[in-house]
């Protein structure tokens, strides 16, 4: 029988989740929505294993364009296994898991290559920054200072 983790910890790996989420975006990548279907986008999918294992937690990977994987069924199917799409959405999601692995560190998250055959060209994700380090794309507190504001609308009335 599957054993998941424990409501808190589920709690925990979904908000980290999110915070890779946001991470992935603020840097303009696509992510993908939770329970969006695979056939209607691509770019990054942030998924949580909530299993109570080894191989529990946040995972990070690359899904190629619908047209590129559609290509690549269509060239599997027909046996067409010289066609260089086939090895397409591979080269590609080892590239983008290159660059996300770049994205979330630098941001202060740590990742690890998770060794998984179920889980090629993927990212686990351990940890999020440090308590208390807000994203540098956050609003900051100065940008919600409205007296500048006011101030600025003052000398723009005395002309």
């Amino acid at each position: 029988m599957f054993e998941k983790v424990g409501a808190e910890e589920s709690a925990r790996l979904e908000a980290l989740a999110a915070k890779v989420r946001d991470e992935l975006a603020a840097a303009g990548l696509p992510v993908l929505a939770p329970g969006l279907h695979h056939a209607l986008a691509g770019g990054a999918e942030v998924e949580v294993d909530d299993g109570a294992d080894a191989a529990g937690g946040v995972y990070v990977g690359w899904k190629a364009s619908p047209r590129l994987r559609e290509c690549a069924v269509r060239a599997l199917r027909l046996r067409l296994m010289d066609d260089p799409v086939l090895r397409r959405p591979g080269q590609i999601s080892a590239a983008m898991t290159h660059a996300m692995t770049a994205i979330l560190t630098t941001a202060g998250f740590t990742v690890e290559d998770p060794d998984d055959e179920y889980r090629p060209f993927h990212l686990r994700v351990l940890a999020g920054p440090a308590p208390g380090v807000a994203p540098g794309w956050e609003p900051r507190e100065e940008e919600m200072d409205m007296s500048a504001w006011q101030t600025a609308g003052e000398g723009a009335d005395a002309d």
